[in-house]
C-alpha cells in the first residue's frame, strides 16, 4: 500500500465527520498522476511554498511601508501567522490541516506592492477591475510557474478566492483561515502600531479590552479559544456573538487611528503616484515589459490592460521602486576624464 493511501485512510479515521477529506476532493483543472506520499491537500501546500510568488511576499507591505525596523511585519510574516493561527485551529477542531495550511499561504498571494494603497490604484487603473483575491487565484491558475499556473486542487483554490470579510469558503477549512485572516492581522497590526509608537496598548477602548484581552498576547489566545469552543461538533466555523462584535469593533478603531491616520499612512500618497505613472508608463510603453512574461499570460487569452496590472501586482516594494528610478530619474551626467 502507498504511503499516501495510508495517510488517506487514517484521515478516515481520525478527522472530524466536517472535515475535508483528500479523497473527497473536487480535483484538479488538469489531471494528474498523484504522488506515492503526498496526499493531494498537502501537495497543494508544497506547491504554494515553493513559488515565486510566495517568496516575494518578504518584501511587500504588510501596513506600513517601508519600514526601518526589522521587526515589523511583511506580507510573508502576516501569511505564517495566519497559518500558525488556522493549524491551531484546525488541529483542535479535527479539520484537515493540510487543506487549512495551503489556503492560508496561498491566500495573499496576489497583494500589490505598498499594501492595499497599491490595490486600490490598479482597481481603478484596470479596465476590469482589481482586487488581491482575485489575483491570488489568477496566479496559481495562469500566472505562476511559466504560465502554466499550479493546477491547485478546487477546495484550495475556493479558499484561496473567499478568504475576504465578503467570501464565503465551501469548506470548514476555508473558513477558519477566513476567521484566522482577521485574527492575525487584528492583532498583529496593534502590535506593529505601539512599535512604531503611533498609539499605546491603552488608546484601546476598555470595554473591548476587557472582553478580548489587555495585551496581544491576550487577545490571540482570547480569539482563537473562542473560534474553537464555539465551532466544536460544527459544520461551521465561527465566533461567539460578543467576541465577533469585540473583534470588529476593534477592527473598525484599527481603520480610525492606524489605516487612516496620516502619520503611519501620509507616504502612501506617494506610493499610489509613483504606481499610477508605472501603469501610465507600461500603458504607451508596452514593450518594456518582459517579452517572455507577456507571451505567458498572453496564452491565458488576456489583453494588455490586464497584463499590465498583472506585471505590476508581482512586483515587490523594491523592484517597484526600482524600476520607477530608472523610468522617471534622470541618470547623472558623466563625461570621461572630469
Amino acid at each position: 500500500m502507498l504511503i499516501r493511501q495510508m495517510i488517506e485512510e487514517m484521515e478516515d479515521k481520525t478527522l472530524s465527520p466536517y472535515a475535508t477529506r483528500n479523497i473527497n476532493s473536487r480535483g484538479r483543472a488538469r489531471e494528474e498522476e498523484q504522488c506515492d506520499i503526498r496526499p493531494l491537500f498537502q501537495r497543494d501546500r508544497d506547491r504554494v511554498l515553493h513559488s515565486k510568488a510566495f517568496r516575494r511576499l518578504k518584501n511587500k507591505t504588510q501596513v506600513f511601508l517601508y519600514p526601518l525596523g526589522d521587526h515589523y511585519r511583511t506580507r510573508m510574516s502576516h501569511t505564517l501567522e495566519v497559518s500558525q493561527n488556522a493549524r491551531t485551529i484546525a488541529k483542535a477542531l479535527r479539520m484537515n490541516e493540510d487543506l487549512v495550511e495551503a489556503i492560508a499561504l496561498g491566500h495573499d498571494l496576489g497583494h500589490t506592492p505598498f499594501g492595499h494603497a497599491g490595490e486600490y490604484v490598479l482597481d481603478e487603473c484596470c479596465s476590469g477591475g482589481f482586487s488581491h483575491s482575485e489575483q491570488s487565484v489568477r496566479i496559481v491558475e495562469k500566472i505562476e510557474n511559466e504560465g502554466r499556473g499550479l493546477n491547485l486542487t478546487w477546495e484550495v483554490i475556493d479558499g484561496i478566492r473567499n478568504h475576504q470579510t465578503e467570501g464565503k469558503p465551501s469548506t470548514p477549512e476555508g473558513q477558519i483561515v477566513r476567521l484566522s485572516d482577521k485574527i492575525a492581522y487584528v492583532n498583529s497590526d496593534i502590535d506593529d502600531a505601539i512599535r512604531a509608537r503611533i498609539m499605546v496598548e491603552e488608546d484601546i477602548p476598555t470595554e473591548l479590552r476587557k472582553t478580548l484581552g489587555f495585551s496581544v498576547k491576550d487577545r490571540l489566545d482570547r480569539m482563537i479559544h473562542d473560534v474553537i469552543t464555539t465551532s466544536m461538533d460544527s459544520p461551521d466555523i465561527h465566533m461567539s456573538a460578543e467576541v465577533y462584535e469585540a473583534m470588529t469593533e476593534l477592527r473598525q478603531f484599527l481603520f480610525t487611528h492606524v489605516y487612516r491616520n496620516p502619520e503611519a499612512k501620509g507616504e502612501e500618497v506617494k506610493a499610489k503616484r509613483m504606481i499610477r505613472m508605472i501603469y501610465e508608463y507600461y500603458s504607451s510603453h508596452f514593450d518594456a515589459i518582459p517579452q517572455s512574461y507577456v507571451n505567458n499570460v498572453r496564452g491565458a487569452g488576456e489583453d494588455d490592460d490586464r497584463i499590465i496590472c498583472d506585471y505590476i501586482a508581482g512586483m515587490t516594494d523594491s523592484y517597484l521602486c526600482t524600476k520607477f528610478s530608472e523610468y522617471f530619474v534622470p541618470e547623472a551626467w558623466e563625461v570621461d576624464g572630469y
